[in-house]
């Protein structure tokens, strides 16, 4: 059985052709109804429909029908590399979402652009339990460690303002005598 899995909704007879075809494709093909949305088992899949579906996101709609079946299957190969793309540019960091393509970090319905520093600094900082000032120094910012700089606490002083600001988050950077972690 292939890893990836096409739902199609609303379509018997792209169904039964791509049914007919599954063994030359790289993708499962499986009817799907409104009735049984759970997005939960979604997530790994990819909805096709000739159709809007309410309560539904990130689905592909095919519409232009009649078309060529191998324009079809490339549109949705496509859309299976775009999905994976997608869900490998996503780390969670915390009650956070960061996309890295994008260079946003959401939560729930908020979201907030960051720099490319900005992404380092989170990503060190929560990648380690504790970070010190000069390890910081060193591999985010490629500085000698006894440099005499206030780069890294300039920048976790703006970033704990951003998250206040954008979240009401005023415990997401944090520190004590082990150095900075993420609360």
């Amino acid at each position: 059985m292939n890893s990836k899995i096409l739902l199609i909704y609303n379509s018997n007879i792209l169904f039964e052709i791509l049914n007919e075809l599954k063994v030359n494709l790289k993708f499962d093909v499986v009817k799907f109804n409104q009735k049984n949305i759970n997005h939960a088992q979604l997530q790994d899949k990819l909805v096709i429909s000739t159709i809007k579906i309410n309560d539904l996101q990130n689905y592909l709609i095919l519409d232009n029908l009649p078309n060529k079946i191998t324009y079809i299957i490339e549109k949705i190969n496509l859309s299976f590399l775009k999905k994976q793309y997608l869900k490998q540019s996503e780390l969670k960091i915390k009650n956070y979402i960061l996309d890295l393509n994008s260079r946003t970090i959401y939560s729930e319905n908020r979201s907030m652009s960051l720099t490319e520093k900005e992404i380092d600094l989170l990503l060190y900082i929560n990648s380690s339990n504790r970070s010190k000032l000069q390890k910081i120094q060193k591999y985010v910012w490629k500085h000698s460690s006894n440099l005499e700089t206030h780069t890294v606490e300039t920048h976790i002083y703006r970033l704990r303002k951003k998250f206040l600001k954008n979240f009401k988050d005023e415990k997401f950077i944090k520190h004590d005598n082990e150095g900075y972690y993420l609360g």
